[in-house]
């Protein structure tokens, strides 16, 4: 039996890693929770059920302040950090940047600092795709290619992924940085595009869909909440971290979705699985949402060579999380 602290419970993708972990480990589970950041209990109770709580413990904590030496003997000793804590929302990060890059940066090097302190064998840390920056028609962005984030979003992650290398460097803290394209799954905040667009569609309001000035529909690749968690507890279970001087670099790796969907074809998808048609209109996507990216692409052939594959096909996870939002409709006033 392994302890795990996990960061950002209460959120969309740390609460499904949550229940993840409770399901298929005997680990014991450490989360620092404070509710202040989009993280709600609704999503905790949601997990819970049927779970052992006997592994796991609650503690307020707010991971923009350092950690005191009191707070670190309570949580105890750790395995694994799985940091998924971080402000997530592009258009408030453009809205009102400086708190929400301070908010990212505090918490990373409060994080790393506890690291320091417990020395787990491993700290796994979740990046996004947009560091990268916008990906050229028919290109992957592959592990370690150059850094260039559009938004204060992107910079903020890119920040955290540069303080997590420099802990890895100086200190030796086992970083293990992955890459993540967009999230999608049940008890996801309204903000995002897919419970956007089911909002829009029952309320009968246009559906926004970001377009180039051509009117080419901009693309992402899509992941389930639950197949980011299975990708994490794979590594866990079958990776070492990188470590200096053997390397030069922490590990690293891309998770990434099954297949490229446009913005088009997923507002169709979701049509299809709601029975109703969205009423659909264009937007420039920068002059919608300056520092947007059109495109975003990963190559994820270095976690499939490990043997990785998502256990949920895209398809039959997006019809599921339609599905819930359907019978959950309290959701979109999240």
């Amino acid at each position: 039996m392994s302890r795990v602290l996990l960061t950002g419970a209460s959120g969309f993708v740390g609460a499904h890693v949550l229940r993840h972990l409770l399901t298929n480990t005997d680990h014991e589970i450490v989360c620092p929770v404070t509710f202040r950041h989009k993280g709600v209990m609704p999503r905790l109770d949601s997990t819970l059920e049927d779970q052992d709580l006997n592994r796991l413990s609650l503690i307020m904590l707010d991971l923009t302040a350092p950690i005191d030496r009191v707070t670190a003997s309570r949580i105890g000793p750790v395995d694994y950090i799985l940091n998924v804590a971080s402000e997530s929302h592009v258009d408030r990060s453009i809205t009102d940047p400086v708190p929400f890059v301070r908010n990212n940066l505090d918490l990373m090097l409060n994080v790393l600092e506890f690291a320091r302190f417990v020395r787990p064998k491993m700290l796994l840390q979740m990046s996004t795709d947009e560091v990268y920056g916008p990906a050229p028609q028919d290109y992957r962005h592959k592990e370690w290619d150059a850094i260039k984030p559009s938004n204060p979003y992107s910079a903020s992650k890119a920040v955290q992924e540069s303080v997590c290398f420099s802990y890895w460097r100086t200190y030796g803290v086992p970083v293990v940085i992955t890459n993540t394209m967009n999230i999608i799954g049940e008890m996801q905040d309204p903000e995002k595009f897919v419970p956007k667009v089911l909002k829009s569609i029952y309320s009968g309001q246009p559906v926004p869909m970001h377009v180039s000035p051509e009117g080419v529909p901009g693309s992402r690749f899509y992941l389930h909440a639950r197949n980011l968690a299975d990708a994490w507890l794979y590594l866990m279970d079958n990776h070492a971290p990188q470590m200096y001087p053997e390397y030069t670099a922490p590990s690293r790796f891309n998770i990434v979705g099954e297949r490229e969907v446009t913005n088009l074809e997923m507002i169709q998808l979701i049509e299809k699985f709601v029975g109703s048609k969205a009423d659909v209109f264009p937007v420039n996507f920068h002059k919608s949402r300056p520092g947007h990216d059109l495109r975003y692409a990963l190559d994820g052939t270095k976690l499939a060579s490990l043997g990785w594959e998502a256990p949920v096909p895209f398809e039959e996870s997006l019809k599921r999380t339609v599905h819930w939002y359907i019978e959950n409709e309290e959701w979109f006033s999240l």
